[in-house]
């Protein structure tokens, strides 16, 4: 008996591909999606406790249902909970848990996609990735980090300010997780101290949207890595980090240390200062590794998409392989983007499956 092609395999289930599966689903795809966590709610659920939905940047609605708005209920609790609403009301077909280990062209068939996991393989015309960055958190290397007998802590694993009660706590990095995270550790923490490599860049005035999400696009279709769309419209801070301010962590702020010891950090200028805990504020990069046989990367290091006319977040196509569709990656890396994106992807979907019958 021959293997069950589908039209689509959906990889992910946060915000993006549960709008493709949802987009798909309404022009009739047959499709799966692979979700690698074991209940529905994507990186969501394994965000801190303390980050409320007064705190997070508004949610995009889901096509057809819209999202929790701001309260003081824990993130990861309403934004999981909306999730398995959406998937159940919409009969969405996601499958989990399934970690998808490689996506390559099929041996008897290469104009197919064979996804496989560790004990599992399917077949498909097409594949929507949207697996996102939380499971693939950077944490650069700095010689004597093996040393530190202090809290070492990714931004990905921290659970609340409490853990840092009456410590000197360095913060690394210089995106809006490092503001955000300065600003609830400081009601706790005996000092803090923020380290970063460049000079943070601060908004001023209104931000523009649009030249923000367009100069990502550009970078994408040209194959460089997205970088954030934080890098263009700039750090802000909100009541919650006002404390911090007025402590003036924020101030305080010092260049990259050059190495560290049991206890302490020492920069280039002799300069050594003890700490209890680092908190690494550093980024991720995106998880799509599974994609690595099918060689999509360009020379300058990211995935070129394709540019869709009059439409800065509908990039999803991979300019290398039509087949392979992307969201949540550059331009559509937020809610409202993903959103958008999901639906873009579906559309070029239907337009690959109809050009290629």
């Amino acid at each position: 008996m021959s293997q069950h092609v589908y039209q689509s395999i959906v990889i992910g289930a946060e915000q993006s591909g549960l709008t493709a599966s949802y987009e798909l689903k309404r022009r009739g795809i047959d499709h799966i999606v692979l979700d690698a966590n074991s209940t529905p709610g994507g990186a969501w659920q394994h965000r801190w406790d303390s980050l409320t939905m007064n705190d997070v940047h508004r949610v995009a609605d889901l096509p057809g249902a819209p999202a929790p708005g701001a309260s003081s209920t824990q993130s990861n609790k309403a934004i999981p909970d909306y999730f398995a609403r959406y998937e159940k009301e919409f009969e969405l077909p996601v499958v989990r848990p399934v970690k998808v280990t490689s996506v390559r062209n099929a041996q008897e068939n290469p104009q197919l996609l064979e996804v496989q996991s560790e004990n599992e393989s399917w077949l498909a015309e097409t594949v929507v990735s949207a697996s996102g960055t939380w499971t693939h958190p950077f944490l650069p290397y700095y010689p004597g980090a093996e040393k530190f007998k202090g809290l070492q802590i990714h931004a990905a694993g921290y659970t609340f300010a409490d853990v840092f009660k009456d410590k000197k706590v360095l913060v690394v990095g210089g995106g809006a997780s490092a503001v955000q995270l300065i600003g609830e550790v400081a009601h706790t923490a005996r000092e803090v101290l923020w380290a970063t490599r460049s000079e943070p860049s601060w908004r001023k005035g209104p931000v523009d949207g649009l030249a923000s999400v367009t100069w990502v696009e550009s970078r994408t279709t040209q194959g460089l890595p997205p970088s954030s769309v934080v890098t263009s419209t700039g750090l802000t801070l909100r009541p919650q980090e006002e404390f911090a301010k007025n402590l003036g962590i924020y101030e305080r702020r010092v260049s990259m240390f050059e190495e560290l010891t049991e206890h302490a950090a020492k920069w280039a200028d002799g300069t050594v200062r003890e700490f209890d805990a680092i908190i690494w504020a550093t980024g991720f990069r995106y998880a799509f590794d599974y994609l690595a046989p099918l060689k999509l990367r360009s020379e300058h290091g990211g995935i070129a998409l394709e540019s869709v006319k009059n439409n800065v977040q509908g990039a999803t196509t991979a300019v290398k392989d039509a087949r392979v569709k992307f969201v949540g990656y550059g331009p559509s890396a937020s809610t409202v983007g993903a959103s958008k994106a999901g639906r873009q992807a579906a559309i070029a979907v239907r337009k690959f499956l109809i050009e290629n019958k």
